[in-house]
């Protein structure tokens, strides 16, 4: 069996008009309460073993079991249920409208294509009374456009049921990912002495010394990071996220606080950053003898570098050649996602998932029929990994 595109957009359209924001990322959002139970009912009727495992209050993970007949590995097809903030498109955001072969709204790629992918998938296993040696877990967790805090909680407490996963991410069904970036978000502060606007003997203006760090990091990505992509996994990923500073027009500014978000590539740690921030730190000083900065990691990802998944690899390949027509490519991606905890914790694991785009912005959207595709491309690997063979009479 295969899964319409009326059920697809139906699905989709539920889970869309759920806010789902993550508090982490945006204060007061309104989490994953409301999606997770929905989910929860959803999977249910589709007949999986559905259990909410709350990783902070009002804020659980979904956990979906299929129980094979026999015993076996266990395949993880896991996505995130939260999104980010959409104060750029409050009007829009959670009122989905379908556009040709997409669907526009906040979180339709990004990740909910993915959770949709997933849980039809899964409905079209029971649909089709798949025979199973071992089982499919469909995890759907909280919190990845914040701390991870879902998956992190997921593979503290069931990494030892996991054999595979399947980490579902927006790219298109036409590639698998093996490996991706890491990340930093780190705070650069620079401080500078506070006086009177009129008495600039007595002040250090930080946002100007800022301004200076902020040249110069601009100028580092162009000569060093944006020239040397990885063959895989791109151009390393920096940029400025928020700056905060000052506190009136009349005086000079003390302090300025200036959030980035940087990639480390395989072999690197975020180490590496902090150093090459810290040289940028002693160009200025030279130039600027009164300079004051300091760097302060708020969060460390190490990159995703897949292993033991060579099976898992060509089953999905396999499937998605027989179902796009063509074999997809096998490559890295210049993010980050789930995949890194899982791959972390001893899980071989891939990254696939279907075609969106405008990720983090205004009219995000998702190709409807790679939603479709991508539910039948894991239904195929399921079968493909752990399908009982059918035995024929006389061999009963």
């Amino acid at each position: 069996m295969t899964v319409r595109r009326e059920e697809a957009i139906q699905l989709l359209d539920a889970l869309v008009r759920i806010d789902s924001v993550t508090p982490w990322l945006i204060p007061g959002g309104a989490g994953e309460g409301a999606v997770a139970r929905y989910m929860q009912h959803w999977l249910t009727d589709a007949g999986l073993e559905v259990t909410l495992e709350e990783v902070e209050p009002g804020r659980p993970n979904v956990l979906a079991w299929l129980r094979g007949s026999q015993p076996g590995p266990t395949i993880c097809l896991t996505a995130h249920s939260d999104t980010v903030g959409y104060a750029n498109w409050p009007d829009r955001a959670l009122t989905p409208v379908v556009d040709g072969d997409r669907m526009v709204g906040i979180g339709v790629a990004d990740d909910k294509g993915g959770c949709a992918a997933a849980m039809l998938a899964a409905r079209e296993l029971v649909r089709g009374g798949a025979q199973l040696a071992g089982d499919v877990l469909v995890a759907l967790a909280i919190d990845e456009e914040g701390i991870s805090i879902g998956t992190e909680h997921l593979v503290a407490n069931h990494a030892g049921e996991i054999d595979l996963a399947i980490e579902l991410e927006p790219e298109g069904s036409h590639v698998i990912f093996t490996e991706h970036q890491g990340f930093g978000w780190i705070d650069i502060v620079v401080r500078g002495v506070p006086a009177h606007g009129s008495a600039p003997d007595k002040g250090v203006d930080a946002i100007v010394h800022m301004a200076e760090v902020i040249t110069r990091l601009h100028r580092l990505d162009e000569t060093r990071w944006r020239p040397n992509p990885d063959p895989r996994n791109g151009r390393t990923v920096f940029h400025t996220g928020t700056i905060h500073g000052g506190t009136d027009y009349a005086t000079y500014p003390g302090e300025v606080v200036l959030g980035i978000e940087i990639g480390t590539q395989p072999g690197e740690t975020l180490a590496d950053r902090v150093a090459d921030i810290e040289a940028v730190f002693a160009e200025v000083r030279a130039a600027e003898p009164a300079f004051s900065g300091e760097v302060r990691v708020r969060l460390d990802r190490d990159p995703f570098t897949g292993s033991g998944n060579a099976a898992l690899v060509e089953a999905l390949g396999d499937a998605a050649e027989a179902v796009n027509g063509a074999r997809p490519t096998v490559t890295g991606l210049n993010a980050w996602t789930d995949a890194a905890l899982l791959q972390s914790a001893g899980i071989p694991t891939v990254l696939f998932g279907p075609l969106g785009g405008n990720y983090h912005a205004a009219d995000e959207w998702v190709s409807i029929p790679d939603v479709v595709a991508t539910a039948e491309i894991l239904r195929r690997t399921v079968v493909t990994l752990l399908g009982v063979p059918v035995r024929a009479a006389h061999d009963a």
